[in-house]
């Protein structure tokens, strides 16, 4: 682990400050192309893209990183948070306020020293984190400011990763997969959600990973519940499993859906089927240069020709990486115009809906190449019977 500027025992950055200061370069970049003065970054997995601070510390005040061309990174934070900032990130210069009230007074003063009264600057006006009374509370310090929606900048520049950060997503994948074994593995009659739960969480200890992600978890009827949290539910003979899960490592996840029968079960086997076909078509549109939307077409096409629309109610997928993922990211969704580039890293989950309620399926999380999408998973995405 790269080490900040700090003496606090195991405090400090997973990667090189390179490698941070390459993704700034990028991002500044960006903004010259926009014509911003400046760039407000507010999302949680934003900052920690840009600084190795997990932005945990701002759940309920605004910790804007401010970047200027020529002039050091400014990290805007609480000052209960300044000592965790200076330890966990890159940034040197840190600001401190003390109460949310003091933040817009705080912020306005960064941004004026930095000659920008007048400028135009960028906010995450579609990403979590930042709320229009946020906004509102700035542009009354500074009234001739211009706000401009910088919402995809960010995500520009970290939807294609670093070398680095495929490395990571397959130590993240790594653990995954040993999830779904174990998931595979324990099932049988009378074994609960929480039991299954528990052996994925151990067994990722045991092999020296960081925790698990369990996105959802559920058994039989609890199999209708989208993001059903694991209880002590037990899963009977002749029934569905499903489980949504993902490793993680320095807060990157590599996500992934598998479903299970135990015995048989008609209704869920079907559908399943249908989810193999058209997670399968999704992928092999995947290439550089084609749009999100024309990925989102190919598997939406099988899912119409099945004559059962109503089964398919969500995306075909989205960026992954860094913090699973962020609102106002790439998604692979009717009309999508994104252009897909080597080098990004997609979850892909088609969770269909039967006609009774169940919800079921697979999913893959992809490496775009320049040959097309490399499955990153060992785990094969078909049906598992135990």
């Amino acid at each position: 682990m790269a080490k900040a500027s700090s003496a606090i025992p195991f405090a400090g950055i997973p990667f090189p400050r390179s490698e941070y200061e390459h993704r700034q370069k990028r991002v500044l970049e960006a903004m010259a192309r926009a014509d911003l003065d400046a760039l407000l970054v507010t999302a949680h997995g934003h900052l920690r893209y840009l600084t190795g601070y997990d932005g945990l510390g701002g759940y309920f005040m605004p910790f804007p990183l401010i970047l200027v061309p020529r002039q050091a990174p400014t990290y805007v934070v609480r000052e209960y948070e300044v000592n965790g900032v200076r330890a966990e990130s890159c940034i040197d210069e840190v600001v401190g306020y003390i109460q949310q009230q003091d933040f817009a007074k705080v912020c306005a003063d960064v941004l004026r020293r930095y000659g920008l009264e007048n400028g135009r600057v960028g906010f995450e006006l579609g990403c979590w984190n930042l709320a229009p009374a946020d906004v509102g509370a700035l542009q009354a310090q500074l009234p001739n400011l211009k706000v401009v929606d910088a919402t995809r900048l960010v995500t520009s520049v970290s939807v294609v990763k670093s070398e680095l950060e495929i490395k990571i997503m397959r130590e993240a994948m790594a653990m995954t997969d040993l999830a779904m074994r174990t998931f595979q593995g324990a099932l049988r009659d009378g074994v609960t959600e929480a039991e299954v739960a528990a052996s994925i969480h151990y067994e990722i200890r045991n092999a020296g990973g960081d925790d698990v992600r369990m996105v959802s978890l559920g058994f039989g009827e609890r199999n209708k519940l989208p993001h059903g949290k694991p209880t002590r539910h037990p899963l009977r003979t002749n029934e569905p499993a499903m489980i949504e899960v993902g490793g993680t490592k320095h807060g990157y996840a590599a996500g992934l859906v598998r479903s299970a029968v135990l015995g048989r079960h008609p209704e869920a086997e079907s559908l399943h089927a249908l989810s193999e076909e058209a997670l399968e078509a999704a992928i092999a549109a995947i290439k550089p240069g084609v749009t999100a939307g024309e990925v989102d077409a190919a598997g939406r096409k099988v899912i119409e020709r099945s004559r059962r629309p109503e089964v398919f109610r969500h995306r075909t997928g989205y960026q992954i990486g860094l913090n699973w993922g962020e609102r106002g990211n790439l998604s692979l969704e009717p009309g999508a115009v994104d252009i897909l580039q080597s080098g990004m890293t997609l979850h892909m989950p088609f969770i269909l809906f039967s006609e009774s309620g169940y919800l079921f399926g697979c999913s893959e999380n992809v490496l775009v190449t320049e040959r097309g999408a490399e499955i990153l998973s060992q785990t094969p995405h078909t049906l598992y019977r135990a």
